[in-house]
């Protein structure tokens, strides 16, 4: 028979049954699902049962209370403890505890926040850590709140680079309110992790980042309490909790035994170990509640004045970039990151202004990232900033951001062939297709400083992903400042009911469009040129008029690898419409070094190539 039992106390028997249960209760969802990590919640079970018992400040019916810690499942396969301790809470009932990884469940296979007391998504491992830091800045900078960050990591994830990033920054900015608690139970997917049980190679890495490393044995339910006790009550540095821990432990058959991650017990088995365990329970646990603290008060936000441009001025959108960011330091939410390039991306004119809300991450583009989504999750707007190259780096932080339902900007500056000398590890040429990936995602390729403004002041208020590409150089200013512009947009520059052509581009490539048009207009060619700066979602209306118009001759140019960028969007677009002859001028080969009108001669994206496929366009009947 199962046993009910509702708790407030902070006895440590309790937590020793109730770490129990959480075993049975992850070897029950996973059992009836058929798959699942088991074992890997059976050697975290008593970290959380003390933490949650005894530690965890945390109102259950009211997740969102900025007053709440945050708990972080950096290694997400660790769901059905997850799970089995929203059940111990109170938050979810049995019966929805065994609907795990079944279609229509929250309880998804790896954690995500379907549920409203998971703040991001994880399962992609060493993205909790340092997302936990993004939360943990916020707390200690901009609300200044007393919350605490919990972050549960597992050992194979610790063999990750960003793991390290996330200690280093935490180290750097003295994250006092911020403990990670690393579950090393020796096995990974394959056999013994790098390090195994190694605790001092762990303990010395971990002080060597500014971190305050405490060693224990994680089965210990006295030195798993005096640990989180230590933890709250250390100031000036973050703590790392290094538990040894067996995996599988509590059910002899397995414990410690390799060959069992990721594998649910088939239902002989799981009988004997929950018999082994003890039986189903039903213990209840009242986790304390936060005080109830000022809530953080931010200032009304007056309406941002954007910079404006005259039209006989020259300035990159890089640059009309760090000019609107600045103005939007009037949005108190507002607060900005960059990779140790903002007086290239011009983010450093916020930092001057308000360095109480920019934050330095240097060269950890992953961190930088995950900093943004840890913003997000406390309800800042974050713009990241860096080379447009470089974000490749932080690529699957990004992808995850979109399945944590984030809202993030992202701002990549020298992009494509234009940024000349630099060479191609600098060049972003698969940017565009790589964000158009992203689940949530939308993606702005402005062309001059007004439409820039106008554009960077919309991501402040846009939901999800949102990317936006600036360009290296300098180039004339194409719109008044009164124009408006939006997500989902384009803007048709020149047009006649007698265009032949149509030619499409953004960024620098609509520059070049228009020099060809003038020149196709000295051949009596009449072309329409369409600036299609929203690369997603695309201005499928425009699109298809401009296709009628000139009978489906398109001339799409980029500063792009052809694959997934402008040309795919365009196509994507009219890809249920009469056939169209579209002409795709997009970077081929290897760039090398040059100046950027050779580098984009030479990828045949300059206006005398839109010029020579135009009319061949229009020659063909």
């Amino acid at each position: 028979m199962a046993v009910t039992e509702t708790v407030a106390t902070t006895d440590l028997e309790f937590a020793r049954q109730l770490g129990q249960q959480l075993r049975v209760d992850s070897i029950r969802c996973s059992t009836a699902a058929g798959s699942g990590h088991p074992t890997s919640s059976m050697s975290a079970a008593d970290l959380i049962a003390v933490l949650i018992a005894r530690y965890l400040q945390y109102d259950w019916a009211k997740p969102k209370d900025p007053n709440n810690d945050h708990l972080i499942y950096s290694k997400g396969h660790a769901s059905p403890l997850c799970y089995a301790m929203f059940k111990a809470v109170g938050a979810i009932t049995d019966a929805e505890l065994m609907t795990f990884r079944k279609f229509g469940s929250r309880l998804q296979g790896h954690p995500t926040p379907a549920l409203p007391w998971v703040d991001v998504a994880t399962g992609s491992l060493g993205q909790g850590l340092p997302i936990g830091v993004g939360v943990a800045l916020a707390g200690q900078y901009l609300d200044k709140l007393p919350f605490h960050v919990w972050v549960l990591c597992g050992d194979s994830e610790l063999a990750e680079g960003s793991i390290w990033e996330a200690l280093d920054k935490a180290g750097h900015y003295q994250l006092s309110n911020l403990t990670a608690i690393w579950d090393i139970n020796r096995l990974g997917q394959r056999g013994e992790t790098e390090l195994g049980w190694n605790l001092d190679a762990y303990r010395r890495r971990v002080e060597s980042f500014g971190c305050f490393p405490i060693v224990i044995d994680g089965h210990d339910l006295g030195a798993v309490d005096r640990a989180l006790g230590e933890a709250l009550s250390n100031t000036g540095k973050p703590t790392v909790i290094i538990a040894r821990t067996v995996k599988g432990k509590g059910f002899s058959e397995i414990e410690n035994k390799d060959g069992w991650h990721g594998k649910a017990l088939p239902p002989d088995m799981a009988e004997r170990a929950i018999k082994e365990l003890g039986g189903i329970r039903n213990l209840k646990v009242k986790t304390q509640k936060p005080e109830r603290g000022a809530a953080p008060r931010r200032p009304t936000a007056a309406e941002p004045v954007l910079p404006t441009y005259k039209k006989e001025d020259k300035v990159a959108t890089r640059k009309a970039y760090g000019d609107t960011l600045l103005a939007l330091a009037a949005i108190p939410e507002v607060v900005a990151m960059d990779g140790e390039v903002s007086n290239s991306t011009h983010a450093d004119e916020f930092a001057k202004a308000h360095p109480e809300r920019f934050f330095e991450v240097w060269i950890s583009e992953q961190q930088l990232v995950a900093i943004a989504v840890g913003m997000s999750v406390r309800g800042y707007k974050p713009f990241a900033s860096t080379f447009a190259a470089f974000f490749s780096r932080a690529y699957d932080f990004i992808r995850m951001a979109g399945i944590s339902q984030a809202n993030i900007r992202l701002t990549g500056s020298h992009a494509g062939v234009e940024i000349g000398q630099d060479g191609p590890s600098q060049m972003a040429l698969e940017d565009l297709a790589s964000m158009r990936a992203i689940h949530s995602s939308t993606v702005l390729y402005p062309s001059d400083p007004n439409q820039t403004a106008k554009l960077t002041r919309i991501m402040a208020d846009t939901p999800g992903i949102v990317f936006m590409r600036t360009t290296r150089g300098a180039y004339p200013t194409l719109y008044g400042a009164g124009e408006t512009f939006k997500v989902g947009g384009s803007k048709v520059l020149r047009q006649s009911p007698k265009d032949r052509v149509t030619l499409i581009g953004a960024g620098v490539t609509l520059h070049n469009c228009l020099a060809a048009a003038d020149a196709l207009a000295a051949k009596k060619i009449p072309v329409r040129v369409i600036d299609l700066y929203s690369v997603k979602p695309v201005d499928v209306k425009t699109l298809r008029e401009a296709a009628r118009v000139t009978k489906g001759r398109l001339v799409v140019v980029e500063d792009h690898y052809p694959e997934g960028g402008i040309g795919a969007a365009v196509l994507e677009a009219l890809a249920g419409d009469p056939p169209i002859r579209m002409a795709h001028l997009a970077v081929r080969g290897l760039p090398e070094s040059g100046k950027p009108e050779e580098l984009m001669n030479a990828a045949g994206i300059s206006s005398r190539h839109i010029v020579a496929a135009a009319t061949k366009l229009a020659q063909a009947r």
